[in-house]
Order: structure tokens, then sequence, then C-alpha cells
């Protein structure tokens, strides 16, 4: 069955498992894409707050910990920058005019099945020396990949 929403088209149904093969987009008819749909009903939510400058092996460590769960072969992970926090030492870290430079707080959600996101953990461990880490048990609503990215050529 094909399904046409926008300038996409998706052949076959949205079943956890299902081959999803199509034209990408309008135009590029022969571009093909082919992903396995594979959304779990239960997964773990990971979330990783840190600050903006740690590091990890000469990189920002949200960097090192978003390579590892895509080196993993997690289902994905994002990093949100906040303007302002405090943790466990009550210092204060602000995005305000005159203090641009601080230390700002990173948060780092990685979702995936409880198996893959209790080996992520052990992966993290030596990764993450000052910080927090927390899990949480969720439902999967919807998991699909987008659009392919448009390019400036």
């Amino acid at each position: 069955m094909a399904v046409r929403r926008g300038k996409h088209r998706r052949v076959g149904g949205l079943l956890p498992g299902r081959r999803v093969v199509g034209t990408l987009a309008r135009g590029h008819p022969k571009r093909q894409c082919s992903l396995i749909m594979q959304t779990p009903q239960d997964a773990t939510l990971v979330r990783i707050y840190i600050g903006e400058s740690d590091r990890w092996e000469h990189r920002p460590l949200y960097e090192a910990i978003v390579l590892k769960a895509r080196e993993m072969g997690m289902a994905g992970a994002t990093v949100l920058r906040g303007p302002m926090g405090f943790g466990k030492s009550s210092i204060l870290h602000t995005a305000k005019i005159l203090r641009l430079s601080m230390d700002l707080p990173v948060v780092i959600e990685v979702v995936d099945t409880d198996e893959k996101a209790r080996d992520f953990l052990a992966a993290l461990e030596p990764m993450v020396g000052g910080g927090l880490v927390t899990t949480e048990q969720l439902k999967v609503i919807h998991y699909e990949a987008g659009p392919p990215a448009a390019t400036g050529a």
C-alpha cells in the first residue's frame, strides 16, 4: 500500500519491524531509502545532566556521549543546552550577557530498549565523572525517520 504525505512517499505499513522502501522526494525518483522500523512499545530514557565545559578525551563530553550512543546503535540522542541551572554544588550557571562563557547546563537524552539502555549506562560510567544520570521507563508512541535534510546545492 502506498502512502503519500506532503512531498514524501512511503510504501508499506507502519508496523514495527516492517521494511519501508520508497522515493525520498519529488525530483529524485531513483533515490531510494530503506530502513527497518523497530519501534519498541516499552523503552527507557537515559537522561544525563552535565556542564557544557565538561570534556572526555579532548572533546566536549556531550559530543563524546552522543557519538558513543551512535556507535552503540542507540535509537537516538538529543543534546539540550540550558540557559540557567545549578547542581549539587549549588553554583548558579547562567547565560546572562556578562557571563556568556560560564559553564552552562547541558542535558543529553537517549532512548532505546531496556537492554540497550543498560549497556549504554555501563559505557557511560567512565565518561561521566561529575553530573547526574537518570533513567525513566516510557512508552514510545511514534518513531519514524524524517525527510532527508535539504542541501544548498
